[in-house]
């Protein structure tokens, strides 16, 4: 917290599986200052398509055989390349050669020249472009006050600190990106100051097909919205982040009466959109909570012919969580 009161645009990435933190130090200058630095964030950057398809084929391959500490090499290879690279920093428009880094706000606010590259290009794209084999993740955003955000912390560390390797997963991405926010009195806003935290963690490509470690962000998950309550991001997260979400919000019922006014034909609205608004689960059937469309209660929940049985959490025994067991499959 005392690094977000310091710096007006500050953020954090943890990498949990490395033990690393980064402290980004993020604030305004005197429009005098010189610079022509941008923030080409080096996951919103134009890939070859080869690269694209490549990580996410390799990724997939250590998911098939398992390989947990295949891995951990490849977060250290993305870490270590983040790093050099100052995750897409540049000076003067060109290259990083050093901090500070200096420039324009519409430079280095927003990120990311995937944003200006063609869509007629055969050769580049953006990793998540549907047209190419390339990345296909979960993106998890959870909101806490910042008054419960220490112990969140406190129990993704015990988790953890068990076996840190299974934590590997998410700093192939981004690990835990953390935010922050000022209170705000409006409906949907957070009534305190809050701290927000995502990651992103594989995603197969048929719904039914566990992930490695899956118990892990499962128990991550129902940590953050179940055990402390926090709100679900309205734009990312897997449907079972919203169970509930509108005894999250005290102001809940006024937002629908200023939605109903504003929107008396539901124009903006559909199936999808209100069952989420709702908050209400979906009817479990088997292999429901494979992509967070239920939490488990029974074993055909998850994917029991996979080796995938509905248990309880590690750190948190609340948490129902499709683990993997080898000697129940056998």
């Amino acid at each position: 917290m005392d690094l977000a009161q310091k710096h007006e645009f500050a953020d954090i990435t943890w990498y949990p599986s490395k033990h690393t933190a980064i402290y980004r130090q993020d604030d305004r200058v005197p429009l005098n200052s010189s610079g022509n630095g941008i923030n080409d964030y080096l996951g919103f950057q134009s890939n070859l398509i080869l690269i694209s398809t490549s990580v996410r084929s390799s990724e997939k391959a250590l998911e098939t055989t398992r390989s947990v500490s295949g891995k951990c090499l490849m977060a250290d290879t993305v870490v270590g390349y983040k790093k050099l690279v100052a995750n897409g920093l540049k000076n003067n428009n060109l290259l990083f050669t050093g901090y500070p880094v200096v420039g324009h706000q519409g430079k280095m606010q927003t990120s990311g020249s995937c944003l200006y590259s063609s869509a007629s290009n055969t050769l580049s794209t953006c990793a998540w472009d549907p047209r190419i084999k390339g990345l296909f993740f979960y993106e998890t955003t959870a909101i806490f006050p910042a008054s419960k955000f220490r112990n969140f912390i406190r129990d993704l560390k015990k988790l953890r600190d068990m076996k840190p390797e299974h934590f590997c997963g998410a700093d192939i991405y981004n690990g835990f990106l953390i935010r922050f926010i000022k209170a705000s009195d409006a409906y949907l806003g957070q009534p305190e100051d809050s701290v927000v935290v995502d990651f992103n963690y594989y995603r197969a490509n048929e719904a039914s097909t566990p992930r490695l470690n899956q118990d892990i962000w499962e128990e991550v998950e129902q940590i953050a919205f179940f055990k402390y309550k926090a709100k679900p991001h309205w734009a990312k997260n897997r449907n079972l982040a919203f169970l509930g979400v509108q005894q999250k919000y005290p102001n809940f019922c006024k937002f629908l009466a200023a939605k109903k006014q504003l929107d008396p034909e539901n124009m903006f609205s559909s199936y999808w959109s209100d069952k989420i608004i709702f908050g209400n689960e979906t009817e479990k059937a088997e292999g429901c909570a494979m992509e967070g469309m239920c939490i488990c209660s029974e074993d055909e929940h998850c994917n029991p012919s996979k080796g995938y049985f509905c248990k309880p959490g590690i750190v948190y025994s609340q948490a129902k969580v499709c683990r993997f067991s080898a000697s129940l499959l056998a």
